[in-house]
């Protein structure tokens, strides 16, 4: 069964998403953690390059004497104060090193593919980091929900970046909500990153939407709004 899926995102008028760039400074970076929680998602999921901002360990050992079946592992299955709430990061090939189990006291879930070695597989048990497969070489974003719900009873997922991992979830026609903080700032320079994005070889692909709806608007003050949008996908790519 597939969860009720809901992006969230902070971005300055131009889209840019790194507030150390925003001019004029300070433009309601406050908020998001707020809305996050208001949210009440029973997980969120982000992308390897925003979650390697949050490793404190170094990269695995490249090779392991154990060999481990390619098969879902959970360290646990109980979140902090028996709420389900889990930190899901999409690491294909393995990339982060943990030195940790959970951020901010949601357990760590990863997202891999089959092709990752052993030895990764072997440094995440040591660190009692649950990880899940989701394809043979690139992640299948619709099997990884579906196994977040069957596996961990995921029924609302939070979308939260970076602008890769949320333009791969618009385009495999995923999302069905959308929660945007407007800040009142500009970014105005190039390389930083937007709040949906793709790698180069998904540029020409199009998400399947149909519909945009604005449901509601909230003034959160200082020029800081939220926006909240209902996504419409075409009915095959559900």
């Amino acid at each position: 069964m597939k969860p009720y899926v809901v992006c969230l995102m902070h971005a300055s008028l131009d889209g840019r998403t790194h507030p150390s760039r925003w001019r004029p400074k300070g433009a309601g970076t406050d908020w998001f953690e707020k809305i996050h929680d208001e949210l009440g998602g029973d997980a969120w999921v982000i992308g390897r390059v925003t979650g390697s901002e949050f490793a404190k360990g170094k990269p695995y050992p490249e090779t392991s004497s154990a060999t481990f079946p390619r098969q879902n592992w959970f360290a646990r299955r109980d979140a902090k104060n028996n709420v389900k709430t889990y930190g899901v990061v999409l690491d294909a090939h393995g990339k982060i090193g943990w030195g940790r189990s959970d951020i901010g006291g949601d357990p760590i879930v990863v997202v891999l593919t089959e092709g990752v070695p052993d030895s990764h597989l072997a440094g995440l048990r040591g660190e009692g980091v649950s990880y899940i497969f989701a394809g043979k070489s690139e992640i299948d974003l619709a099997l990884t929900v579906e196994i977040l719900n069957r596996e961990l009873g995921v029924k609302r997922l939070l979308v939260e970046g970076g602008g890769v991992a949320n333009g791969a979830f618009l385009r495999a026609g995923l999302i069905d909500e959308f929660n945007l903080i407007l800040s009142p700032a500009i970014d105005g320079a190039r390389g930083a990153p937007f709040v949906f994005d793709s790698v180069e070889a998904d540029s020409d692909k199009r998400a399947p939407l149909t519909a945009m709806t604005l449901e509601s608007t909230r003034d959160l003050g200082g020029g800081v709004l939220l926006l909240r949008y209902l996504i419409q996908n075409e009915a095959a790519r559900q």
